[in-house]
């Protein structure tokens, strides 16, 4: 009997040992300007535990090294909670990481136990709950928006609706959920209150870092290489001991950088012929606003917004859609047209394979009926003797803008979001995204002319 409460003993000490202590979460390697822990001022090696939360002034910066390993940065006036961190290094099913972020400027670099338990790790905002694909990432949110970049593996972004909940636990997947992986260079996913589904946006506008830059000894980001999913946690971060020499030795470890893991190249495609911009004055232009395998940008989109000429309709992994500022939408009352696909560019992504491959529409329709102020659309997508049925219908406001309202669910598979102009007789663009299976997504815009 006596042996057996020595084994029994020392089990649950390796059991505790492995969940580390009880309640501890982190600890502060790097600190500087104005930082609260509640209603304390922060100190170098402070330990933060579950539940504390941290706040920065206008000249406030903290860098938490996690108990896995990992790393949490907040950045000036930024309101942050670790609301649970629990890591279990032999039963992961056991770990629980949830992190919130109030309003301001985090970064979150996975740990061993994020790597480990990225099911049950959740990242939320206001408006937004993120998971994470073993990853390094920034976060910009106050009440009503939230943007997030991704520097190395990748995050799935949902907006709170139906089954995804700010209570809930783990990453939130489904039909209104979009990923963005380090891979996707210069891009940005934004997603606003009452927002179904978060939106592709240019970094060079919309990156956490125009908003409250990074300083000069925040540690680096290992990219991914491209390689799907990725694996990259903390131990990924490229530490510079020269550059970052106080946050290498408050934190008393050494995170050797992991070398790249070769990817094998995009394999090449036939491309499509070029997109030219389709203005149809004054009121509806769109096209590609980054480089997609050898076609290059064709709008430079900023500098119509900077000017105040045009507002931004819908934007997408590869496109943009504006109006002209100053145009009205005169809504009728009755009636129904049927349009007819004038113009029109589609790529499909290979999250599997990193590739990236051109695809025409066919058989292209969409209605829209004024009395009851709806649409419904759908074409036919090929790609290298493929087909897929895309469909999609929703609202029309009163300003003319249009989008899916419904969760995509069979066989509407598809979100769409555009604008209806009364030039030419009546004309219509939208850009649209949608999964094809659990390894490849669509996007592309279309143009529609009575």
């Amino acid at each position: 009997m006596l042996t057996q409460l020595i084994v029994l003993s020392a089990l649950s000490v390796l059991s505790v040992a492995n969940i580390a202590f009880a309640g501890e979460a982190a600890h502060v390697v790097f600190v500087a300007g104005q930082v609260q822990l509640g209603a304390d001022a922060v100190t170098l090696n402070r330990v933060v535990q579950e539940g504390d939360e941290l706040t920065t002034g206008s000249d406030g910066y903290v860098y938490l090294k996690t108990i896995d390993n990992g790393f949490l940065i907040l950045r000036p006036n930024s309101k942050a909670r670790i609301v649970s961190y629990k890591v279990d290094a032999v039963q992961p099913a056991n770990t629980r990481i949830k992190l919130e972020l109030d309003h301001g400027i985090a970064r979150a670099i996975s740990g061993e136990g994020a790597k480990h338990a990225r099911e049950n790790f959740r990242f939320n905002t206001p408006v937004a709950a993120i998971g994470v694909r073993g990853t390094d990432f920034t976060v910009y949110t106050d009440d009503a928006t939230s943007r997030v970049a991704v520097l190395s593996g990748g995050v799935v972004v949902s907006g709170f609706s139906g089954a995804c909940g700010p209570e809930g636990s783990g990453p939130c997947e489904g039909a209104s959920s979009r990923e963005l992986f380090a891979r996707q260079a210069g891009q940005v996913l934004q997603i606003s209150k009452g927002q179904a589904t978060p939106q592709y946006l240019p970094s060079s506008t919309a990156s956490p870092d125009n908003s409250a830059p990074p300083r000069s000894d925040e540690p680096s980001a290992k990219s991914s290489g491209g390689t799907g999913a990725g694996t990259a946690g903390a131990k990924d971060v490229n530490l510079d001991p020269q550059k970052n020499a106080d946050i290498v030795s408050r934190a008393n470890s050494n995170l050797p950088s992991v070398p790249s893991t070769p990817t094998s190249p995009v394999q090449p495609v036939t491309p499509m012929p070029p997109v030219t911009p389709v203005e149809m004055p004054p009121q509806i232009v769109w096209g590609r606003w980054q480089t997609v395998l050898d076609q290059a940008a064709n709008i430079k989109y900023e500098n119509m917004l900077n000017a105040g000429t045009h507002q931004l309709i819908a934007s997408n992994a590869h496109f943009v859609l504006l109006r002209t500022r100053g145009t009205e939408w005169q809504m009728p009352n009755t009636g129904v047209i049927n349009f007819g696909l004038r113009d029109s560019a589609a790529y499909i992504t290979d999250e599997s394979r990193s590739a990236i491959t051109a695809a025409n529409i066919e058989n292209g329709h969409l209605q829209v009926d004024f009395a009851k102020a709806t649409f419904r659309t759908g074409f036919d997508l090929v790609s290298n003797n493929e087909r897929f049925n895309m469909q999609s219908r929703g609202a029309i406001a009163p300003d003319g803008r249009f989008a899916a309202d419904t969760p995509i669910l069979k066989p509407f598979n598809m979100d769409v979001s555009g604008v209806l102009s009364q030039e030419n007789g009546g004309t219509a663009a939208y850009l649209f995204q949608g999964r094809i299976d659990d390894h490849r997504s669509a996007a592309g815009a279309t143009y529609w002319t009575k």
